[in-house]
């Protein structure tokens, strides 16, 4: 526990829960005005989104439904690896108008793999919602289509994010500090 309280303590904050909030506020405006009308069913993704997603909806002023969806490629580590299925949807999808809601485009390839995966579902469409778009030049796939902040490339935390399975409720966006 010593070394997660060092991380935090040492960790340069970003964004605080205000930059957050006002991303939000502004991407609820924008994605109002896409999806409004169109009886979208919008997708957690979880773990992470989970905090964006319960931030985000109740900023949105239209009917929509929810359900949520669980791949990773990052278990308890910091690096990447072999997509993992954990949780595929409930809802039908097919006809739809989907919305992913994301909490960090990093490399694109779970965001990639799961717009596949929407797709071959039948969606009608299907959009992305980040919270984070992180800096970083290799990426695959398309970027999301509404985007809060970004990030540089650097391991960050907070918010729904996690370190190492840990301090996802961190009141903020952190980044780890660099070992340099």
């Amino acid at each position: 526990m010593k070394q997660l309280h060092a991380i935090f303590d040492s960790a340069d904050l970003l964004y605080s829960l205000e930059d957050i909030n006002n991303a939000l506020e502004r991407m609820a405006v924008e994605i109002t005005a896409r999806f409004a009308d169109l009886n979208p069913i919008f997708l957690c993704v979880m773990n992470g989104s989970v905090v964006v997603t319960g931030n985000l909806l109740p900023k949105l002023n239209f009917p929509l439904e929810l359900d949520y969806i669980h791949a990773s490629r990052y278990g308890d580590k910091t690096v990447g690896s072999g997509l993992t299925w954990l949780h595929k949807p409930a809802t039908t999808l097919a006809d739809r108008t989907v919305v992913l809601v994301e909490d960090i485009f990093d490399e694109g390839v779970t965001m990639l793999a799961l717009r596949e995966y929407c797709q071959q579902a039948g969606a009608q469409s299907v959009s992305c919602i980040s919270l984070i778009n992180k800096l970083n030049v290799n990426k695959v796939g398309e970027l999301p289509e509404f985007i809060g902040l970004t990030v540089p490339n650097r391991y960050v935390f907070g918010f729904g994010m996690d370190y190492k399975g840990y301090w996802r409720n961190a009141p903020g966006i952190y980044a780890v500090k660099d070992e340099n």
